[in-house]
């Protein structure tokens, strides 16, 4: 259902350098670009993550209560991406582990450059 998410940003060119590290961290790659806007997917198909310098020319803000949460498909990949974006000047909001509202939902949370929060999750579905 979701095509892509898009963030501002106001530093372009430093954005681009950390998503650009941290996506590409698990596989992801740029698959649209301008001088305003960029985004990463895993695919065509699959969902993007976008920045871009913000069309009204004003100062892009951190929304409150606003995450993008990233799914990959173990633990031990959320612990890297975590510290992937933490070596890249992210700020800690969570560390990596189990959170204990959903079973076998495995949590790492940060701000990028910006102050906007994300994570990475991995949902360990109990077999049926």
């Amino acid at each position: 259902m979701i095509g892509y998410i898009t963030l501002g940003t106001n530093d372009f060119t430093k954005a681009v350098s950390f998503y650009d590290e941290l996506f590409g961290s698990i596989g992801a790659g740029r698959f649209l670009e301008t001088e305003q806007f960029v985004a990463w997917s895993t695919g065509m198909e699959q969902a993007g993550f976008a920045i871009t310098k913000p069309f009204d020319t004003k100062p892009a803000t951190v929304g409150n209560g606003t995450m993008i949460a990233i799914m990959v498909d173990s633990n031990e990949k959320v612990d890297a991406f975590y510290h992937k974006a933490l070596s890249l000047g992210a700020t800690c909001e969570g560390e990596p582990g189990l959170r204990g509202e959903m079973s076998g939902f495995y949590a790492a949370y940060f701000r990028d450059l910006d102050g906007n929060k994300l994570n990475a999750f991995h949902m360990d579905m109990p077999e049926a």
